[in-house]
């Protein structure tokens, strides 16, 4: 009897205790905070929550050291560009302040000549053929154009698939580059920018199209159709239409295939039709008036572009000659990225052995590389891993690269615009670049047709005995 009521005084005493130092759980399911209460008193607890106590260290800190202020917004009179007689600056086009601020951080300041003559037509509106080679900044011309003019108008309801505006182009390489320069111009502006070409990604691209709205699509011709036949895509909004490298469209028999999209855009009497070409023969003039209404026509002569921009050299050589030129410009001239021109695969590629053999760190781009390697190997180049490229046409246009100071024609082109089309790697919006050519038994024949067609005589100079050293033996490094 006594166990009993000396346990039932204890367990009175445990429960005193217990409610005098209560823990009292939160309904919110966080962790109970200890409170120490009196016996017989009401209680109002405020439950004390991680997020109670971020508030209140955050009004501490306001109390301490005043609230923080926003981040400024961005405004034109940040990206200062003075005015210079006979130049156009992009403030002179009243853009939106998105799309300025894309331009700035690149540090686009002054028009380049057919930026000039063909942006107050484009975000006007109208149609515009354009005959001008890569590097003269026709990208910007309709990407500028494109983005203020959808900035602009008033966005209707549309579903997935469905694009504003459409840029095909010839290659993948061109279609990667105009899809980047896209959305670098375009980074501050609620516009989506996706892109469709054939060799690789099928899956990423279709579902990248698919599950999300689109408003600049930029894809070659075949992807595009077989997207639009399988309705991934849809081009019945496509009220902006890009047509780039219009005669490289027609070499490599891609006319039929743009005319199949077309077909599916907005009648023409609804759709801008911008088209460009490095030249404009009869066919391409042809084609644009069919897909064009009242075009502005605007014409950088090709010519003038290559000579005020490159400095042309032309080294009289033998075969064999020529190589230990290379490979001297290559050890001993100071450079930043050089591409080396070829005309067949294979030459190329005996090109790219025998310099590797040598201790040359250079990469291989042809057609015969699959096309992830393609992209990685340009990406290497373009970051400078890799200084020195060995390409055929397939890198002659479409690759945009601004640090490229040598292109050398180990093998002079056999059409005179290809040979436009390469040194245009170089010397790019008005900086310095070096065209180097050789002349051997073969290539001198090809002279005659490229001076006519630039209108201009090319130097022609034999090379200085420092460029003809014999080569010294490397160990071989690894291939990439």
């Amino acid at each position: 009897m006594q166990r009993k009521l000396f346990r039932r005084s204890r367990l009175r005493r445990r429960k005193q205790r217990f409610i005098q130092k209560a823990a009292l759980v939160s309904t919110t399911g966080h962790r109970a905070v200890l409170q120490t209460i009196p016996a017989a008193a009401e209680v109002d607890v405020k439950v004390k929550t991680p997020q109670a106590a971020e508030k209140r260290e955050g009004r501490q800190r306001s109390q301490k050291h005043g609230t923080p202020r926003k981040k400024a917004k961005w405004t034109q009179s940040r990206f200062v560009v003075e005015k210079e007689k006979g130049k156009m600056r992009f403030h002179d086009f009243h853009l939106p302040a998105g799309l300025m601020h894309g331009i700035a951080d690149l540090n686009f300041q002054y028009c380049t000549p057919i930026q000039e003559q063909s942006l107050p037509a484009v975000i006007r509106g109208k149609d515009l053929i354009g005959k001008a080679s890569t590097g003269t900044g026709k990208s910007a011309v309709f990407l500028i154009g494109i983005f203020a003019r959808l900035i602009r108008e008033q966005q209707q309801k549309r579903k997935n698939g469905m694009p504003r505006a459409l840029i095909i182009a010839p290659t993948r390489e061109l279609v990667i580059q105009i899809a980047k320069d896209a959305k670098a111009i375009g980074k501050y502006l609620p516009l989506r920018v996706a892109e469709a070409y054939g060799g690789t990604d099928y899956d990423r691209q279709q579902k990248n199209i698919k599950n999300r709205q689109v408003d600049i699509l930029v894809a070659t011709p075949g992807r595009l159709l077989d997207f639009s036949r399988k309705r991934v895509v849809d081009l019945s909004r496509a009220g902006i239409m890009v047509i780039d490298e219009a005669d490289r469209m027609l070499d490599m028999g891609f006319i039929p295939d743009v005319r199949s999209i077309i077909y599916k855009t907005p009648h023409k009497d609804k759709r801008q039709t911008m088209l460009f070409s490095a030249t404009l023969t009869e066919e391409v003039t042809r084609l644009s008036s069919q897909w064009c209404v009242d075009p502005v026509s605007v014409e950088t002569e090709t010519e003038q572009v290559a000579v005020e921009t490159v400095q042309q050299i032309v080294y009289m050589t033998t075969r064999e000659e020529k190589y230990l030129v290379l490979y001297n410009i290559i050890t001993s001239q100071k450079h930043d990225l050089i591409i080396v021109f070829a005309n067949m695969k294979r030459d190329a590629k005996r090109l790219y052995d025998r310099l590797h053999r040598d201790g040359i760190n250079c990469t291989l781009l042809t057609g015969d590389v699959p096309q992830q390697k393609r992209t990685a190997r340009l990406e290497s180049f373009r970051k400078g891993r890799v200084q020195v490229m060995i390409a055929t046409d397939v890198a002659g246009r479409g690759i945009h690269i601004d640090d490229i100071s040598h292109v050398i024609n180990y093998t002079l082109p056999y059409e005179p615009e290809d040979y436009v089309h390469r040194i245009g790697r170089t010397g790019r919006a008005g900086a310095d670049g070096i065209s180097i050519s050789f002349a051997d038994e073969e290539s001198s024949f090809y002279l005659m047709d490229l001076e006519e067609y630039l209108e201009a005589p090319l130097p022609c100079v034999e090379p200085a005995a420092d460029l003809l050293v014999p080569v010294k033996r490397k160990q071989n490094v690894r291939k990439s």
